[in-house]
């Protein structure tokens, strides 16, 4: 079913049509990018001499729709490589192409009429059985094939891609009443496991299930700003992360969007909605009126909420203050409910601690908390059959720690409902339903399974996808194997044991390490496979640097040599035991993260996985066999005798490891040998343990062999030289400072394997030692710790 999405087109090649074909691009799928044939030439054509029926002009849209992914940050596409799957045309020359592909996507102009005569266009040349879908942010989908044929509008639905394609994970999926119902099975499997896609299905209303909601918070809390006489930058220091939302919080957040994007879909509610109230609440300030009149549109335009200055101290964000319209110096709010926030060690103590606190923080925080969850549980069953789609939808779609039932679960139903009856509100059908049934929450969280509240007064059991696994779940069902304060072993069935990180940011430490000795131990004895994986925010930041200085400023070498022994050794052992092994990383997989990836048998990453031998950054080099293992990689099949293979290939991995390079995807990660073009590559990243899995049950089936140490040539004395000198030429430039230079000779020293002659086979345990020795002298460094000081306090590198 998966493979009948081979090719695909989109017309549309505006900002988020050329967004939608980048990530088609990214997943694989070969698309055809179509826009309108240009009415006038630029003058750069004319000077070209030309016309209006040269190919190249007919395209222009298309192709600058195009080229417009590889300029824009950040990047749409995972690799520039990606979009040679993008082919350009345009609608007058290409439309019959349409047949050759198996969906067709629109992302025109949100107009009915357009969209209404370019799927009549579309017919004409459709294929059966190609599904056709709209992009829409909430005009009526069935509205849009009004006169098509019965056949055409059972392949037609609503996909609405939320901006960036690349990197939010919500697409909802709006089907029709004539939509057959295995299309939209086939959409959802196919969006989930090749687009890596959360799906979630909305209903045909104005604006669908996230934008709905999320809209009406925007304009709530614009309103409530207005009445209690705050600035943006004061409200938005209660609605980003101490409410669970993004660091943009409200304002800034409307700054990125575009005040008009904002306007225009709040128009689309108050128009297509019948209730007065809801009307009223969708009505636009007059404020934000006057800020679009006058292009104030946001970052786009430069200003809105915010304005970026320079100044005498360089540049200044400015805030807008609502009350005499011009920017000021942003103010902080101050408020005891935000620090008692900050210092919760969970969400629910976090949200508590801010919405039942009696302060203007606590107050705001409590008012629009109050009017979010009665609205989405009012807008049941208008907008979604159930709950988890609406809290998906705001989590996937806003960025949301927790969608609005979570959130009320959070801070307790029945406490918040008293208080809102208290408050005059009137309480929905859904929630009464609930406190009526004797339940205290819509989720009931059990070991065996999880329930979610439905309309009816009843519970009804959460469907887990099939290749979904939570380490989580697994933890409540007491299969953790062993464990201790960083890391935990857990047992993911089939004979297949899961390493879990889950210290704080999953840093490695001496008591990973000792569970990753202990793994080895229970794998070569009782298991067919491990999986090396977390589900953390993301996989491993590195080493524990705060005990690394702690111990280089205590001068307690002997600790820290055997700290940076116990690490290389536990590498070697994951590399060479008898069973396979699979790392899945994701997300940021930096310094001791990439170690501990490397000598996996195979690793299975995240699509978004940003991986880095990044320790130049903080003073050192790479200390836990990171420089060995790229050596491994580069010099695997090279002759020993070729230097003019040899070093150019050293010369590569000196500048990766050198500038601390850091790949933006799992796809570019393969340019630097962090990944083998046979490691895979999981587009969900909800089903990266799982997939994980299934690669060690394919090595053990197949005969797992574990590979044997292996000579690995270097380039000698001679090799290091030639990288010194480049180095130092760097520093004559003056684009590297003294002790840049100093930390580039020790790694140079590492990589060429010292001193001995070129072309020299070395052992693995050889180049270790050289690693360790090096890492060990730059800790001593004062500006190393310098570094490292600055890193764990500004959190971004120094240059000293």
């Amino acid at each position: 079913m998966l493979a009948e999405i081979k090719k695909a087109a989109v017309i549309g090649a505006g900002v988020m049509g050329a967004a939608i074909a980048g990530h088609l691009a990214n997943a694989g799928v070969h698309t055809i990018l179509l826009d309108i044939v240009p009415r006038d030439l630029t003058d750069k054509e004319k000077a070209k001499g030309l016309t209006l029926t040269d190919k190249v002009v007919r395209n222009r849209l298309a192709q600058t729709g195009k080229e417009r992914l590889f300029k824009e940050k950040p990047s749409p596409l995972f690799h520039k490589k990606v979009a040679d799957r993008i082919e350009t045309g345009n609608l007058e020359d290409d439309l019959n192409r349409l047949s050759e592909v198996d969906w067709v996507i629109e992302a025109v102009v949100e107009n009915l009429k357009v969209k209404q005569d370019l799927f009549t266009q579309i017919e004409e040349v459709w294929k059966p059985g190609t599904v056709v879908s709209s992009n829409t942010s909430g005009i009526s989908i069935r509205e849009m094939v009004q006169g098509r044929s019965p056949e055409f509008r059972s392949h037609f639905l609503g996909t609405h891609f939320f901006n960036p394609p690349r990197y939010m994970k919500l697409l909802e999926i709006i089907p029709t009443e004539d939509t057959d119902q295995e299309i939209v099975s086939r959409m959802q499997s196919f969006s989930e496991t090749v687009l890596g896609k959360g799906v979630v299905h909305a209903k045909d209303t104005p604006n669908f299930i996230a934008n709905r909601i999320g809209v009406y918070g925007l304009a709530i809390t614009f309103q409530k700003m207005l009445e209690e006489n705050l600035g943006p930058d004061e409200v938005d220091a209660v609605t980003g992360r101490a409410m669970g939302r993004p660091k943009s919080a409200t304002f800034r957040t409307l700054d990125l969007v575009g005040l008009d994007t904002f306007v225009h879909v709040s128009d689309n509610v108050r128009e297509n909605v019948t209730d007065p109230e809801e009307k009223k609440a969708f009505e636009v300030p007059r404020l934000l009126q006057e800020m679009v009149e006058k292009g104030w549109l946001g970052s786009k335009s430069g200003q809105g909420f915010f304005k970026k200055v320079k100044g005498e101290k360089g540049s200044e964000i400015l805030a807008l203050d609502p009350q005499t319209k011009e920017y000021r110096p942003r103010k902080k709010l101050k408020a005891s409910s935000l620090e008692m926030a900050k210092r919760a060690k969970t969400e629910k103590e976090k949200f508590r601690a801010l919405v039942y606190a009696d302060d203007t923080a606590g107050r705001l925080a409590w008012y629009i908390t109050k009017k979010v969850l009665l609205y989405s549980a009012a807008r049941i069953p208008e907008i979604a059959d159930d709950i988890v789609s609406v809290d998906q939808a705001m989590r996937w779609g806003f960025n949301w720690d927790l969608g609005p039932f979570e959130v009320w679960d959070t801070i307790g139903v029945e406490k918040s409902v008293a208080r809102m009856r208290e408050e005059g509100e009137t309480i929905p059908p859904l929630v009464e339903e609930l406190l009526a049934s004797g339940a205290k929450s819509f989720y009931e969280h059990r070991p065996e399974n999880s329930c979610v509240f439905h309309l009816g007064g009843r519970f009804k059991e959460v469907e887990e996808h099939p290749r979904s696994i939570s380490l989580a779940r697994l933890k409540e069902q007491n299969k953790v194997i062993k464990g201790n304060r960083g890391a935990s072993l857990i047992d993911l069935g089939d004979d297949v044991i899961g390493l879990e990180f889950h210290s704080p940011n999953n840093a490695i430490a001496t008591d990973i390490i000792q569970m990753m000795n202990t793994a080895v131990k229970e794998l070569e004895s009782n298991y067919r496979g491990l999986v090396i994986g977390n589900q953390g925010n993301n996989f491993c930041v590195g080493a524990n640097l705060m005990l690394i200085l702690m111990e280089a400023q205590d001068q307690n070498w002997p600790e820290l040599d055997l700290m940076v022994r116990q690490f290389q050794k536990t590498m070697g052992s994951l590399r060479y035991v008898n069973k396979p092994v699979v790392a899945a990383p994701f997300g940021m997989t930096l310094g001791g993260g990439v170690e501990a990836s490397l000598p996996a048998d195979r690793i299975q990453a995240s699509a978004e996985t940003y991986m880095g031998l990044v320790e130049t950054g903080v003073g050192l080099i790479p200390g836990g066999g990171g420089n060995k293992e790229m050596l491994l990689r580069w010099m695997d099949g090279v002759d020993p005798r070729d230097r003019l293979v040899l070093q150019p290939l050293v010369n590569r991995i000196f500048e990766i490891v050198a500038m601390a390079k850091v790949s933006t995807s799992a796809l570019e990660a393969k340019d630097y040998k962090f990944l083998r073009e046979n490691d895979g590559i999981s587009m969900n990243q909800d089903h990266l343990i799982y997939d994980a899995k299934q690669a060690v049950l394919a090595m053990d089936r197949t005969g797992y062999q574990a590979p044997e140490p292996k000579k690995i040539p270097v380039v000698g004395e001679t090799g290091y030289n030639t990288l010194r000198l480049g180095a130092y030429g760097l520093l004559q430039s003056g684009y590297i400072s003294e002790h840049d230079y100093k930390i580039a000779s020790k790694l140079a020293y590492v990589l060429s394997g010292g001193t001995v002659p070129e072309g020299t086979l070395v052992s693995e345990q050889y180049l270790l030692d050289l690693e360790r020795e090096a890492f060990l002298s730059l800790a001593g460094e004062p500006k190393s710790q310098q570094r490292m000081q600055y890193m764990l306090t500004k959190g971004k590198p120094l240059r000293n």
